[in-house]
């Protein structure tokens, strides 16, 4: 089933490069005639290999028509990643479990087909993939000796950071292989200037490694530490050196963790330190160069087996997922939603504290503290057996990476719900009808009385504007650190809640009160929408402002309100989480934004959030299940402070 997965999905990645027009294939090589004369490699401006790799691409401009060369050149690309997901999981360290042995292949190629850089590398021109799989196929493919230097010499060729692989042999013992590798690239590269002089000035020289190819060196699409330094605003000589300081730092910090990790069997985890070193040093580091991030999870992080997800989960989220989504758009934040990648790749070149196999945790971490489970009430209705209600803390950094992945999730499907106004404006006459029926048609005089009355309007409108967000996330941070156990469910109700709301405004698309036209509503929080406006003004481009039904403005302040009064221990705090619902309810029909039959949904979709978790994963309160640990002699009782 895993593989395939991968299938679909190397399907799916063919199919968005293929879309391509033919004609703009090769382009950015200046290859338009074949009688273009020698070195006009960079004349475009927009190839950014070396000159050797564009020796070696040259030749295909004349192999055939530009569609034909569309379909060998992404065949080839999506073999070759595949290549490289079936190395390396054949490189992981002794002993692989079966189980590990026969999943890491196909969830690698999965990974790899959805990541950033494999949907950069795939289209034209591109060759990050192919010296990712040669320096692999060095490593743990060749016996040793010239025909491995050959191969990483090749690699460096191509990109020229590589070559800090070649360091990476001499300290683990292999010198004739370190050789050999130095001398394929000062090969290839003097080759590359005897036939290309004037692209290869332009390269070494002029553009400094390439520095500047392909768009500026301070652009986004540079995750090196000379871009970032870039976009910090430094410049000149004093870049220079900080430049060369940091990435000397990064280099000697990499390469003694690599060695290190070599040594102790980790032959992979080594391979991709140092790759990730060697795309954070570089002048120029594309984001298309950093598969080697997604091959660092080859390592093992943390002593609890709680622990053991945050790594691969932040790799793979910072892998695949573009910054905006990781990180809000928050000036403060900026210097690190603009280098995600380049900060993951520093991270695991020279920081995260990866586990020697010697370590008594390496196999067996410290057990997470489960609750007993117990038999469902219905027994059609079986408990997951993987649902298993974890009650230690977890890790802050996953929640907080969950947390706004799901919301940037949420919000991109929200966006994408249809929103067509015709439709919208029925079902809210249709909503206006049976409210008018069930006599619960209120909206418009609770919204005129208090449009009538600014300081119960201004209330009102700072309640609708402030509390949505801010009072879920409170909750949420003192569960987390005082009750575990309930934070993670009620975490896990609120999210599926949400969940069950999306279906709701994919399925029931409804313009709220303020987007009536004809019944005389106002809105207070937004201002005057312009009717007439077949976009009704900046709100709704904005955001899907016909995602009404539920409403999720009452549906979170509902869940807080149960969690508060089902967890508070004093009654002041009881009555103060019943009074955020009843407040929201009243908030949300005075400014005109939902329906009252909203608020019924919302609480729906709340209802049902709760029953599920309780189907899934049992009662709220479930006893403590202690897991038999054996720990090495002098260690000290982690599982017992964990339960504490």
């Amino acid at each position: 089933m895993l593989w395939a997965l991968a299938a679909v999905l190397t399907v799916r990645q063919a199919a968005s490069v293929l879309r391509v027009p033919p004609g703009e294939w090769f382009s950015e090589l200046h290859l338009s005639a074949s009688t273009a004369p020698p070195g006009t490699l960079y004349d475009a401006g927009r190839f950014t290999g070396t000159p050797f790799a564009g020796l070696v691409l040259k030749p295909l401009a004349g192999l055939g028509a530009p569609s034909s060369l569309e379909v060998a050149w992404t065949c080839v690309t999506l073999l070759l990643v595949a290549a490289v997901g079936v190395v390396a999981a054949r490189g992981l360290p002794d002993p692989v479990p079966r189980r590990t042995a026969l999943l890491a292949a196909p969830v690698l190629v999965a990974l790899m087909m959805v990541s950033l850089p494999v949907r950069a590398a795939a289209f034209p021109g591109q060759t990050a993939v192919l010296p990712v799989l040669l320096v692999l196929l060095a490593f743990f493919r060749m016996p040793g000796g010239k025909p491995a230097g050959l191969l990483v010499g090749l690699a460096a060729a191509l990109q020229p950071a590589l070559l800090l692989f070649a360091p990476l042999l001499w300290l683990t013992g292999r010198r004739p292989t370190a050789r050999a590798a130095a001398a394929t690239f000062a090969a290839a590269t003097v080759l590359a200037w005897a036939a290309l002089p004037r692209d290869s000035w332009t390269y070494w020289i002029h553009h400094l490694a390439g520095t500047g190819l392909g768009g500026s060196p301070d652009g986004l699409a540079n995750q090196s530490v000379h871009g970032a330094l870039l976009r910090f605003g430094l410049r000149g000589p004093g870049e220079i050196l900080l430049y060369a300081a940091l990435a000397a730092a990064v280099t000697w910090a990499a390469l003694r963790r690599a060695a290190r990790y070599a040594r102790d069997g980790q032959l992979l985890l080594a391979v991709a330190v140092t790759g990730c070193a060697a795309v954070a040093v570089s002048p120029t580091g594309w984001r298309h160069q950093l598969l080697w991030v997604l091959l660092a999870v080859a390592g093992k992080v943390g002593e609890r087996a709680a622990d053991r997800r945050v790594w691969p989960v932040a790799v793979v989220l910072a892998i695949t997922l573009p910054s905006a989504v990781l990180l809000p758009n928050l000036a403060a934040l900026a210097p690190v939603r603009d280098n995600v990648p380049l900060l993951t790749a520093v991270a695991a070149a020279c920081a995260v504290p990866f586990l020697p196999r010697s370590s008594p945790y390496w196999r067996e971490p410290v057990p997470t503290v489960h609750g007993r489970p117990v038999a469902a009430r219905w027994a059609r209705v079986p408990l997951l057996p993987f649902w298993r209600r974890a009650l230690s803390r977890p890790s802050l950094l996953l929640e907080l990476l969950l947390i706004r992945v799901g919301y940037s999730v949420y919000s991109h499907i929200r966006a994408a719900a249809p929103a067509s106004r015709p439709l919208a404006e029925r079902n809210g006459s249709l909503v206006h009808g049976v409210e008018g029926i069930l006599g619960i048609d209120i909206e418009r005089a609770v919204n005129r009385a208090v449009a009538d009355t600014p300081w119960v309007e201004g209330f009102f409108n700072f309640y609708y504007s402030s509390f949505h967000f801010v009072v879920p996330l409170g909750i949420l941070a003192v569960l987390y650190w005082r009750r575990p156990g309930d934070y993670r469910w009620a975490r896990a109700s609120l999210g599926l809640a949400t969940a069950l709301a999306l279906a709701g405004f994919w399925l029931f698309p409804l313009a709220p009160p303020r987007l009536m036209p004809g019944l005389g509503f106002v809105d207070t929080v937004h201002g005057a929408q312009d009717l007439a406006n077949p976009s009704y003004g900046a709100m709704t481009a904005i955001s899907n402002q016909y995602a009404a039904m539920p409403s999720l403005h009452f549906g979170w302040s509902l869940w807080c309100g149960t969690v508060v009064v089902v967890l508070a221990p004093k009654g002041w705090q009881k009555l103060l989480g019943a009074l955020h619902p009843l407040i929201t309810v009243c908030a949300i029909v005075a400014t005109a934004n939902h329906w009252v039959l909203d608020a019924v949904g919302g609480a729906a979709v709340v209802g049902a959030g709760f029953g599920l978790v309780h189907v899934l994963s049992g009662p709220r309160g479930l006893r403590v299940s202690l897991p038999v640990q054996r720990r090495p002699a002098g260690e000290p009782d982690r599982l017992a402070a964990v339960q504490r």
